[in-house]
C-alpha cells in the first residue's frame, strides 16, 4: 500500500501526458487559390478545370460559383 502511494502521482502524470498528446486537435492545411491562366471559357465541369490546373503546377481546381471561372488550388 505504501508503494502505491509513492508511485500513484507519477502514474497519473504519465497518463495525463499520454492522453493530452493523443487528443491534440488536427489543423487543416490551408489552401491558396488563384484564377487559372490557361482555362478558356466558362467553367462548367470541375474535372476539366482540375486537369488544366494540374498542367499549371497546382494540385487541383474548382469552378467558381457565380463568375464560372476556373480557380486553381495548392497548399500555402
Amino acid at each position: 500500500m505504501e508503494m502505491l502511494r509513492k508511485f500513484f502521482p507519477a502514474i497519473v502524470v504519465i497518463l495525463l501526458v499520454v492522453v493530452a498528446t493523443g487528443v491534440s486537435p488536427v489543423r487543416a492545411e490551408r489552401e491558396c487559390e488563384t484564377v487559372s491562366l490557361r482555362f478558356e471559357g466558362p467553367c462548367m465541369v470541375e474535372s476539366n478545370c482540375a486537369n488544366v490546373c494540374r498542367t499549371e503546377g497546382f494540385v487541383g481546381g474548382r469552378c467558381s460559383t457565380f463568375a464560372r471561372r476556373c480557380i486553381c488550388i495548392k497548399p500555402c
